[in-house]
């Protein structure tokens, strides 16, 4: 993976880091995840962006440059992770869904449980940050050139295999098509409509 196949809009980006691999490294252990699941959003140009409204300290990792990791946490409970995607200084980031455990099931499996299935333990974005042993501490993490967490290529992912559809549970411009995922795999999560959604113009 290199930073200029990053550094593109996220909506052409997200498609294509189907397939790759996130790995984490911790005193733990290492856990990697061939991802299955992702969804773009557009900064400034996206209402359901972090960086809508422009700058702030929260989303400043948004603006760039492309190959960082974007963390934040969601309703105060589960860590989320974006690929930072696009040009230097405008906003651009593709959210990792959800991925298949290709290294290190069994400590994926302890900080998820015991009892989850493994097509469950990386589904959905909280998900999918816990399995790896993500949390704000990564908020940053050059993914390109870092040590601690990576994305690096994977087996390639034929087209037909990609679904498009509309992201999961945002309430605005929730009927975009931003959202990429693998046809009948059983790691991808299930579309959930925000009860808060209203029609919204967009692409």
């Amino acid at each position: 993976m290199n930073v200029g196949v990053l550094s593109r809009s996220a909506e052409e980006v997200a498609p294509e880091l189907l397939g790759s691999v996130l790995t984490c490294k911790t005193s733990e252990g290492t856990v990697s995840l061939a991802i299955t699941e992702t969804e773009a959003y557009s900064g400034t140009a996206d209402p359901a962006s972090h960086a809508y409204r422009g700058r702030t300290p929260r989303n400043a990792i948004m603006f760039g440059p492309a190959g960082h990791l974007y963390v934040y946490r969601s309703h105060g409970l589960h860590w989320c992770a974006n690929v930072v995607t696009g040009t230097d200084g405008i906003a651009s980031a593709v959210l990792i869904r959800a991925g298949r455990v290709i290294e290190g099931e069994e400590l994926a499996r302890a900080r998820r449980g015991e009892k989850v299935e493994s097509p469950r333990l990386a589904r959905g974005p909280g998900n999918f940050c816990q399995a790896l042993g993500i949390t704000g501490e990564h908020n940053g993490a050059d993914l390109l050139r870092g040590t601690s967490v990576t994305l690096s290529e994977g087996e390639p992912v034929p087209t037909s295999l990609v679904r498009v559809g509309p992201r999961v549970g945002v309430s605005k411009a929730h009927d975009w098509q931003h959202r990429f995922f693998l046809a009948g795999d059983p790691t991808v999560s299930a579309y959930r409509l925000s009860p808060r959604a209203k029609p919204s113009a967009g692409t």
